[in-house]
């Protein structure tokens, strides 16, 4: 066929219009734009909340969750937290106790009894639970050290009377600082202070002394470690009340020994003469 013939240029043309057709096709944008954009984002991204909008801050105005220390005992840890509101408990939690065995039975029973002593009394002044004598020492040792944060707390905050509301919950915190300086000027009644000597480890075990002390004389005294497991624990029943007695009737670490518990007596003394420090005496 010639060049020239116009059969030729009809095919030629033909050939030209379909591949222009298909150049456009293949160029035309797979979605719509528009579409993409209907919901106001970005295709690639999702719609996420800012962080940090989902209550961070929590709670009402003054409550405070303050979480004590882990006090090692004889049978296990012991810490506990407790929720503070306008200087009150308002709610006691031991989140780690003792467990396994007989210890779990014990805890069951102890530490209900423990947490509601603490929202009633407002301080770590409870009794300890018969029976759990460890665990009910340890449980007041770990609250304390929480009742101690919220008398720090009160302190910077700028509250003076923050803490009032419970009797020792400054601990020896509010005490060194308020009490030194405001107990001599201040006049009116003497305040209590709540002092926790250091842990005396002996040949049988560690010896730990917590002392009230009021218008600088020791109030009351006990022993929230002291060694414990078959002979020990007698020996201890035997003589830390006796060496409490002796400790508030003297009014200082210059006591007796008691008989048959030499080891135990010494780590007393040396406790109790630590806490004894702390007050200035």
């Amino acid at each position: 066929m010639k060049k020239s013939h116009p059969l030729r240029r009809i095919v030629l043309a033909g050939a030209a219009t379909v591949s222009g057709i298909v150049l456009l096709l293949t160029l035309k944008p797979s979605s719509d734009p528009a579409a993409a954009s209907a919901d106001g984002v970005p295709q690639g991204q999702q719609s996420v909340a800012p962080q940090g909008s989902g209550g961070v801050q929590a709670g009402n105005g003054g409550d405070q969750t303050l979480t004590g220390d882990v006090v090692k005992t004889e049978y296990g840890n012991v810490q506990v937290r407790v929720t503070m509101s306008g200087g009150k408990i308002t709610s006691a939690a031991a989140i780690e106790a003792p467990s396994g065995g007989r210890s779990t039975v014990v805890s069951t029973d102890a530490v209900p009894k423990l947490n509601q002593a603490a929202i009633q009394t407002g301080s770590a002044e409870i009794d300890a639970i018969s029976g759990a004598t460890y665990t009910s020492g340890g449980y007041k040792k770990s609250l304390q050290s929480a009742l101690d944060k919220a008398g720090s707390s009160s302190a910077t905050g700028g509250g003076a009377g923050a803490g009032s509301g419970s009797a020792d919950a400054s601990g020896s915190t509010g005490g060194s600082t308020g009490g030194s300086t405001g107990g001599s000027t201040g006049g009116g009644a003497a305040q209590a202070k709540t002092l926790t000597g250091t842990a005396v480890q002996t040949e049988y075990g560690p010896v730990q002394v917590r002392i009230t002390v009021t218008g600088g004389k020791i109030t009351k005294s006990e022993a929230v470690q002291s060694p414990s497991g078959g002979r020990s624990t007698q020996i201890s029943g035997d003589a830390v009340p006796k060496l409490n007695q002796s400790a508030v009737a003297a009014g200082s670490a210059d006591i007796d020994a008691v008989s048959g518990a030499t080891y135990t007596s010494g780590g007393y003394k040396e406790s109790l003469q630590s806490a004894l420090d702390q007050a200035g005496g």
